[in-house]
C-alpha cells in the first residue's frame, strides 16, 4: 500500500460536498480530497478518459458516491466501477439521502462496501459525517491498478 488514499466525493449538491469535506477535516482526516459534480466526471477520472484530471495508476482511492446525480447516476457509476477488472477493488461508500430498502440491497448486490443514508437534519448529518471521518482514518485500501 502506498500513501493515504485519496477521498473522491461524487456529489452534485455543492453545499453537501463542502460540508462533507469540512466535517471530514474536523474529524482529523488529512487525506487528499477531490470533488466531482456528476457521475460522468467521476467515471472520466477513474477510467482515465476525456479532458480533466485523471487518477494515478497504483494509488489508493476511496469513493463517497451519491445516488441521485446528473448525467450518470450513482448506481450506474457503481455498476461500471465494480464490473471493471482494474477498478473493482476500489472501496465505495454510498452516501445518499435515498433510504429505499430496495436501493440499499441493489447497491450491495452491485458491490458497494458501505451504504450510509445522509440525515436531513443538519446536526445529525454533521455527526454522521464526523463518524465516517473517524472510520475512514482506520481504512486500509488497495491500490487501483491499470
Amino acid at each position: 500500500m502506498q500513501g493515504a488514499p485519496v477521498v473522491l466525493i461524487a456529489e452534485d449538491d455543492e453545499g453537501h460536498a463542502i460540508l462533507v469535506q469540512q466535517t471530514l477535516r474536523e474529524a482529523g482526516l488529512s487525506n487528499p480530497i477531490e470533488h466531482f459534480i456528476d457521475g460522468q466526471a467521476i467515471l472520466d477520472f477513474l477510467f482515465r478518459r476525456g479532458p480533466g484530471p485523471k487518477r494515478e495508476v497504483n494509488h489508493p482511492y476511496v469513493l463517497l458516491l451519491d445516488i441521485r446525480m446528473p448525467k450518470v447516476n450513482g448506481v450506474e457509476v457503481l455498476e461500471q466501477i465494480k464490473s471493471s477488472p482494474e477498478l473493482r477493488k476500489l472501496p465505495i461508500i454510498m452516501l445518499t439521502t435515498t433510504d429505499d430498502p430496495r436501493e440499499v440491497v441493489r447497491c450491495h448486490d452491485l458491490g458497494c462496501n458501505v451504504y450510509i443514508q445522509k440525515p436531513v437534519d443538519y446536526v445529525k448529518f454533521y455527526e454522521a459525517i464526523r463518524r465516517l471521518g473517524l472510520f475512514m482514518k482506520l481504512l486500509l485500501v488497495p491500490q487501483v491498478n491499470g
